[in-house]
């Protein structure tokens, strides 16, 4: 199931494959390798903070990227979604997964404006998560908010119906507010 959501991710973004891309909360690193995998010529940099209840590691995204051979291609880091230690306009496409309803006692907007921080002026992003609206509030606001500071081709797309096929299906995986938000900066 994560696979169609990856696909769903990576073929909303408007990415030329050339340049750098940052996933934000990678995990296992497993979007990081198929990104990867699918424009060759990206350098792909994956960033986890790696809590102790999630298994998950820097040398077992390493080790995920190397079984795929693209372990030259791709980095992965230790950072926090609050403050990301890139400069503005780091990336050339910025994109996540399930990451930010994770992020206890965090702005989601704020969270979503620091990963667009990094972003490059021209740069994609396609920014996946439950976006649940006592969680997010008001997503149709926030994307209007986005093109009003200037950004591009922004949208939501309902990934509850996109990737799981039902908003019935993806609430039985307690994802059913699950919303991609893409554009460019």
């Amino acid at each position: 199931m994560m696979e169609k959501v990856h696909q769903t991710i990576l073929s909303s973004l408007d990415f030329d494959g050339h340049g750098s891309l940052l996933e934000v909360g990678c995990g296992s690193g497993a979007l990081a390798v198929r990104a990867a995998l699918t424009w060759p010529e990206a350098k792909i940099t994956g960033l986890d903070y790696w809590g102790a209840m999630y298994n998950y590691s820097k040398a077992l995204c390493e080790k995920n990227a190397a079984s795929e051979g693209v372990g030259k291609q791709c980095g992965f880091v230790h950072g926090d979604a609050n403050k990301l230690d890139f400069p503005d306009g780091s990336f050339d496409a910025v994109i996540s997964n399930y990451v930010y309803h994770n992020i206890m006692g965090a702005d989601k907007h704020a969270l979503l404006l620091e990963s667009l921080r990094v972003l490059k002026k021209g740069g994609v992003f396609a920014l996946n998560d439950d976006m649940k609206p006592k969680m997010y509030g008001d997503m149709e606001g926030f994307a209007q908010k986005l093109r009003d500071m200037g950004y591009e081709e922004v949208r939501l797309v309902d990934t509850a119906q996109e990737a799981f096929g039902s908003h019935r299906r993806a609430a039985m995986m307690m994802l059913g507010s699950s919303r991609l938000l893409v554009g460019r900066k």
